[in-house]
C-alpha cells in the first residue's frame, strides 16, 4: 500500500534532489526510502524499480534543462542564440550536477517520443541550427559536435581537469566563437543520404 502523502511526482523530485547531493549514480531506492523515513518496499507503489526511477529523473532533468535553454534563446538567432544556449546548458550542469548526469543516460526512444520536453529539445536545437542553413544529415552531425563540446567542457570543468593558467571563462567564450565559425562554414557532404534526425543535446543518440 502506498504511504499517505507520497506520490510519483514527490518521489522523483526527491530523487533528483538526492542526485545533486550524492551523485546520480548513487541514487538508490534504499537511499530514497531513508529520505522519506519509509521502507524501500513502500516506493514500489510509485516507481517500478531503480531503472524506472532513474529514467523518470532523467526526463524531469531533461525538461528542466530545455526550459532554461528555451528561456535563454528566446528572440535570439545566430551566434547570440548559440552563446545563450551554451551558457544555459553549462549553468544547469554546474548548478545541478546529479540531474545533469541524468540527462546523459540513454532513454528508450518510445519514452522520448512520448515526452513533450524532449521533443521540444530537438525542436529548439534544430531550430537554432537551421538558422545556420543546416539540414539533415548535417543537422545531426552539428548536434553531435555541440553535445560533445558542451558535455566535454562541463565534465572536464567539474572534474578539475583544466590546470593551465588560462582563464576557464575565456576558453569557454573562445570555444563558442569557434563553434559559430564552424557552423557558419559547415562543409558540404554529398556522399551521405539524408537521415531522419532526432538527435538532441542530451539523452544519447536519437
Amino acid at each position: 500500500m502506498a504511504r499517505a502523502g507520497l506520490t510519483p511526482g514527490l518521489v522523483v523530485a526527491a530523487a533528483a534532489e538526492l542526485a545533486d547531493e550524492v551523485g546520480f549514480e548513487n541514487v538508490t531506492l534504499i537511499a530514497l526510502a531513508r529520505r522519506f523515513g519509509v521502507k524501500d518496499a513502500s516506493l514500489y507503489s510509485h516507481v517500478k524499480n531503480l531503472q524506472d526511477l532513474r529514467t523518470r529523473v532523467a526526463l524531469l532533468a531533461g525538461g528542466e534543462l530545455i526550459e532554461q535553454i528555451a528561456d535563454a534563446v528566446a528572440g535570439r538567432a545566430g551566434k547570440d542564440a548559440l552563446r545563450a544556449f551554451a551558457d544555459a546548458y553549462r549553468t544547469y550542469a554546474r548548478l545541478h550536477p546529479g540531474r545533469y548526469a541524468a540527462t546523459q543516460i540513454r532513454i528508450d526512444q518510445s519514452l522520448v517520443a512520448d515526452s513533450p520536453a524532449l521533443r521540444r529539445t530537438a525542436e529548439i536545437t534544430h531550430g537554432m541550427l537551421r538558422a545556420y542553413g543546416l539540414a539533415e544529415p548535417d543537422l545531426t552531425d552539428a548536434v553531435r559536435l555541440l553535445r560533445a563540446t558542451f558535455h566535454g567542457y562541463c565534465a572536464l570543468e567539474a572534474g578539475g581537469g583544466f590546470g593551465a593558467p588560462r582563464d576557464v571563462e575565456k576558453s569557454w567564450e573562445r570555444a563558442i566563437d569557434a563553434l559559430h565559425v564552424a557552423l557558419e562554414h559547415w562543409p558540404a557532404d554529398t556522399h551521405q543520404p539524408a537521415g531522419h534526425g532526432g538527435e538532441r543535446v542530451g539523452h544519447g543518440d536519437g
